[in-house]
């Protein structure tokens, strides 16, 4: 069950519905699941489909995505489950908004993922207008999380989470647990309505770290969460220490808040690779309709 002192909320990060069943039976509790491309084409039904020769129509993989997230909003009809806009470099916002309306219709307890670029930031301001609730993916840089507050002003406390992802700065060096601490950090001069998840988790100093630091949010796949819970859910508090001798500090901006979404520098090398990967996965089950 929910160990008493933990106040971070802990997500699974699949999009297979039975990890959702495994992960409810070995924590005996799950606040929410996030999907995304990749995650929805490693979908063992999806696979098998695939591993016969074949492929899926646009029209076919929306259907097949709504189908496995409708599955996960009803085990765990009280969390939260985020669902991402297909998107490539050139897509726009309006297009985005649109995609993410209809996913948003799906289940009752959706969170729109749009990418932290330019196309995806205007989406997410259209959308937080419609009462919509989002996930801003793909985050390297304390300042493209200061944009992410910046463009869903006027946003409650849930309804918006910015999803630095650890592993992949961890792949280049860097110290992602910092910017976990940095974004923490510049937020505590905000309204507080955007939430911090913590993403690409893949190691477990990764989660009891970003327990110890107070993420607001844990996303982690399921063998992370199985360790975890044989551990006996710990949940460490600041007195915890993470091994960061591998990797290179990020050093706090200390990022002013109050600035239009539009005049923050919230381009990153790594944000464009990981949708560059999202839509080479998404493409390579899809046959594309003329």
């Amino acid at each position: 069950m929910r160990p008493q002192n933990l106040k971070t909320k802990i997500f699974l990060d699949s999009g297979d519905p039975e990890e959702t069943k495994k992960a409810l039976e070995v924590l005996g509790f799950l606040d929410g699941q996030t999907t995304n491309p990749s995650l929805i084409t490693k979908n063992p039904d999806i696979q098998k489909y695939i591993a016969s020769g074949k492929k899926l129509s646009d029209k076919e993989i929306y259907k097949k995505y709504k189908d496995i997230v409708t599955e996960i909003s009803n085990l765990i009809p009280d969390g939260s489950v985020s669902i991402e806009v297909y998107a490539d470099m050139t897509t726009l916002a309006e297009v985005m908004f649109e995609q993410g309306k209809e996913m948003f219709s799906w289940i009752p307890n959706a969170q729109v993922k749009y990418p932290i670029i330019k196309s995806g930031l205007a989406a997410a301001e259209m959308s937080i207008k419609e009462n919509m609730r989002v996930n801003m993916t793909l985050c390297f840089d304390e300042e493209q999380a200061a944009t992410v507050y910046a463009a869903t002003l006027g946003a409650k406390k849930g309804d918006v989470y910015v999803s630095p992802f650890i592993g992949r700065l961890d792949d280049i060096g860097e110290n992602g647990m910092m910017l976990i601490s940095n974004i923490l950090e510049d937020f505590k001069q905000g309204d507080d309505h955007v939430e911090v998840l913590a993403a690409s988790i893949r190691t477990m100093n990764h989660f009891l770290c970003s327990l110890a630091i107070g993420a607001d949010i844990i996303t982690a796949p399921l063998k992370i969460l199985t360790e975890w819970a044989e551990k006996g859910m710990p949940v460490p508090g600041k007195e915890y220490i993470y091994d960061s001798s591998k990797f290179k500090p990020i050093s706090y901006k200390g990022i002013d808040l109050n600035k239009n979404w539009s005049e923050y520098n919230y381009q990153h090398e790594l944000t464009d690779k990981g949708i560059e990967k999202f839509d080479k996965d998404w493409n390579s089950i899809i046959i594309r309709e003329q």
